[in-house]
């Protein structure tokens, strides 16, 4: 997601939730807890851990923000975007996940985006370094960190007060993005946000400056079980990481799709954050089609956290998305 501006809702939607307790347990603190005068969206740290193979694979939420979908997709119409959305029960603005993942194979801690750290201002993103601490991950420990795209949002993390948050990292990235977002001069010759470009410089530039940055190649296989390719549309050098164990994979796609209920249904929908949206549908459909077919395991940035599950083929040009079947267990 390109750089994602936070909207602020029109209202407040109150939530009440009440934890099934003993009638009597219930009664006894109702007469003591304090009642909240507006109950929030606020939620705890969150992760979730699943193997693949002798890997374990860990979303990271770094938090979520509205989006105003009248001002950000490219085609369809204010009507039929209500329509869309009220299919799956939504209504615009929709919520938008900030993910990141953690690939940890018993040598290396290995993070796939770093969400938006400081950059989207308070209580929009930033959540990162606590979801990390609730797995029992310092920053300190992480010896890699795969970038999918040069975007505020899958680079803010890497710095903190300006300093690099990941000191003993080594950031991966497709070498088109890092010529293209570090050459400020791309802003007047493409017509791309040049906020982008400022945000590039602080963010992976700190690591650059510092010699910390490894740039790949399509194809490429960045570190043991993790394979690139390069699908250019959304960025110049936007990524897939391939990442293979024993017998299982699963594919980090990163910003091939923002909003699941349109751009399944619909992948021809493009999103302004695309530098080149006609290339970003392509990329979009062809590998829609290619994880339908393969039943394919992927993870996606901005679907709802924990942003895992498999694409479904609902007919030639149109898919849906299931997540991945939530476990809350020790025993196999």
């Amino acid at each position: 997601m390109s750089r994602i501006t936070p909207l602020l809702f029109s209202g407040v939607l109150t939530i009440a939730s009440v934890i099934a307790l003993p009638v009597t347990a219930l009664a006894a603190s109702a007469q003591t807890a304090p009642v909240a005068k507006t109950a929030t969206y606020k939620q705890v740290a969150d992760a979730y851990s699943m193997p693949l193979g002798n890997m374990t694979i860990t979303a990271i939420s770094d938090g979520t923000v509205p989006q105003d979908l009248y001002q950000l997709l490219i085609g369809p119409s204010h009507s039929h975007i209500d329509s869309l959305l009220n299919k799956a029960f939504l209504a615009n603005p929709v919520e938008a996940s900030i993910n990141a993942f953690v690939i940890r194979d018993g040598e290396r801690i290995i993070l796939i985006d770093t969400g938006s750290g400081e950059l989207f201002g308070p209580g929009y993103g930033g959540k990162l370094y606590d979801s990390l601490a609730s797995v029992g991950i310092k920053p300190e420990q992480v010896t890699d960190v795969l970038i999918t795209h040069i975007h505020t949002d899958h680079t803010g993390g890497l710095v903190l007060n300006g300093k690099p948050a990941f000191a003993n990292a080594t950031v991966h990235v497709g070498a088109p993005d890092l010529a293209f977002f570090l050459d400020a001069g791309n802003a007047k010759k493409t017509g791309y946000d040049d906020k982008y470009f400022a945000e590039a410089i602080k963010t992976i530039g700190v690591y650059e400056k510092l010699g910390k940055v490894k740039t790949f190649d399509d194809g490429q296989t960045v570190l043991p079980g993790v394979k690139a390719s390069i699908h250019p549309g959304h960025t110049p050098g936007s990524a897939f990481f391939t990442v293979n164990s024993q017998d299982q994979s699963i594919v980090f796609v990163g910003d091939i799709v923002h909003v699941a209920s349109l751009q399944f249904p619909e992948p021809e929908i493009a999103i302004v954050y695309d530098l080149k949206p006609e290339d970003a549908i392509s990329v979009r459909k062809n590998a829609f089609s290619d994880f339908a077919d393969k039943r394919q395991l992927i993870a996606a940035p901005h679907l709802p956290f924990p942003g895992i599950g498999h694409v479904r083929s609902e007919a030639k040009t149109h898919f849906s998305w299931h997540p991945v079947e939530y476990r809350n267990r020790t025993s196999d």
